[in-house]
């Protein structure tokens, strides 16, 4: 798990980085949640879901976003962040340059963040959003989405209520040529107390299916 520095375009990135063993290994990027609300790429979820990647062969970076850990920079409101997440693409883009496929993974703000990214990036071909916050951002932009992906998120949710994500499951499941997975765990709050394991089971699920894998397929992490 190499600790990397970065450049971003507030100043220096701080992550953590799994490489692929193959040169044409798909490469994933996590990203956590609010900065201003504890919010840091060492976050239960973030750190789960980066190990979920880095198992079935990913290249793999987490990262804090500015102004978190050591990374420079100050707060800005998501437009920092999202320039943020763009150039810790582009890193693992240029280590792994072979890449075959991209997948972006977010955590309620981080999912949001996410989902702009893919917006604005091709080569992202599958999305995990665990609460992303509909009722706290506009996620208009989605118009269309470009990518197939997971929507996931608890049904006992006080930050980010169920109504709210359904109605963006809804109108995302309109739009043409892409499958919205939606799932909801019974019981789960915002933060997956006591849920996490039935989380990360049903991420790695998706996963898997997506890319055809078994668990006899996984890699073993140091």
């Amino acid at each position: 798990m190499p600790e990397v520095i970065f450049n971003g375009p507030a100043g220096r990135l701080e992550g953590r980085f799994h490489p692929a063993k193959k040169r044409n290994a798909p490469i994933a990027l996590v990203l956590h949640l609010h900065p201003q609300f504890g919010g840091t790429m060492n976050n239960q979820i973030v750190y789960q879901m980066y190990y979920m990647f880095a198992q079935r062969g990913f290249a793999v970076l987490r990262f804090n976003f500015r102004g978190v850990g050591r990374s420079q920079g100050t707060f800005d409101h998501g437009q920092g962040e999202l320039s943020d997440a763009a150039a810790a693409l582009d890193w693992v883009q240029t280590v792994h340059p072979d890449a075959r496929a991209c997948w972006i993974a977010g955590f309620s703000f981080g999912a949001w963040i996410g989902m702009q990214l893919l917006m604005r990036r091709p080569e992202v071909e599958g999305f995990i959003s665990v609460a992303p916050p509909a009722n706290l951002h506009d996620f208009s932009f989605l118009a269309p989405c470009p990518s197939s992906g997971l929507i996931i998120h608890g049904d006992n949710d006080k930050v980010v209520p169920q109504k709210d994500v359904q109605t963006l499951v809804d109108k995302l499941k309109t739009q043409k040529g892409i499958v919205i997975n939606h799932q909801t765990i019974p019981g789960a709050n915002h933060f997956f107390e006591n849920d996490m394991d039935d989380l990360l089971e049903r991420c790695g699920g998706y996963l898997d299916e997506r890319l055809g894998l078994t668990p006899e397929d996984y890699i073993p992490i140091d």
